[in-house]
C-alpha cells in the first residue's frame, strides 16, 4: 500500500508539473502560456532606437527650389526672324540638389505677365541630374521675331518683356531671370528644352 501511494505521489507531482508548463488537459484546456512583461531597459531601448538601424544611409538629396538656383538667360544665335538662347541655372546653395525635367518661363514686365506660350521640345529630353554647388544646367530656347496673325507688323509685335518668373521642374515658387532679349512674337511663343548639365 505504502509503494502504490509513493508511486501515485509520483505521478501526481508528475502531472502537475506538466500541467504548470502549459500541457493542455481538460482541467486547463482554456488556459494560455504565461507571458513575460518586457524590462524597463529593453521597452526604453525600443523606442529609441532609430530609424534605419545603423544610420548608415546617406540623406536624401532635394530637389533643386528657386531658393537655391540662380538663373539667366544668355543669346546663343540669331537668323531669319529666330532667336536661340539658353536658361542657365546655376545651384547656389552650400548643398547638392537634383533636376530632372522642364521649367516653367512666363514672360513679364512692370505691368504684369507677358503673353507666353511655353512648348516643350524632347531635344534633350528630361534627364536626371545632381548639381553640386556652383555646378550649372541648361535649357534650349527658341522663339521668333517676325509678328503672325493679327500682331502689329509695326512696333512690337507683344509687350516688350524685362524679366520671367521661371519655375524649377517639380516645384511652384518661381526665380525672377532678367530678359534683355526683345518682344517674343507669334503670341510669345517660347520652345524650351528640358534641363541637361553644362
Amino acid at each position: 500500500m505504502t509503494r502504490r501511494l509513493i508511486a501515485c505521489g509520483l505521478v501526481l507531482t508528475a502531472f502537475a508539473a506538466v500541467t504548470a508548463c502549459g500541457t493542455r488537459t481538460p482541467d486547463n484546456a482554456s488556459q494560455t502560456l504565461p507571458t513575460s512583461a518586457p524590462s524597463s531597459s529593453s521597452a526604453t531601448a525600443s523606442s529609441t532606437a532609430p530609424a534605419g538601424n545603423s544610420g548608415a544611409a546617406a540623406p536624401a538629396v532635394k530637389r533643386c527650389d528657386s531658393t537655391a538656383l540662380k538663373g539667366e538667360v544668355a543669346p546663343t544665335d540669331a537668323g531669319a526672324g529666330n532667336r536661340y538662347g539658353k536658361f542657365v541655372v546655376t545651384n547656389s546653395g552650400t548643398t547638392p540638389c537634383t533636376l530632372n525635367g522642364y521649367s516653367g518661363f512666363q514672360l513679364e514686365n512692370a505691368s504684369g505677365a507677358v503673353p507666353t506660350k511655353l512648348e516643350r521640345k524632347a531635344d534633350p529630353g528630361p534627364a536626371a541630374m545632381t548639381l553640386v554647388p556652383g555646378g550649372k544646367a541648361s535649357a534650349n530656347l527658341h522663339w521668333g521675331v517676325v509678328p503672325s496673325g493679327n500682331e502689329p507688323v509695326e512696333g512690337p509685335c507683344q509687350p516688350e518683356p524685362s524679366k520671367a518668373a521661371a519655375i524649377p521642374p517639380d516645384e511652384t515658387a518661381p526665380l525672377t531671370v532678367p530678359w534683355t532679349l526683345g518682344p517674343v512674337c507669334s503670341g510669345g511663343r517660347i520652345e524650351i528644352s528640358a534641363f541637361y548639365a553644362s
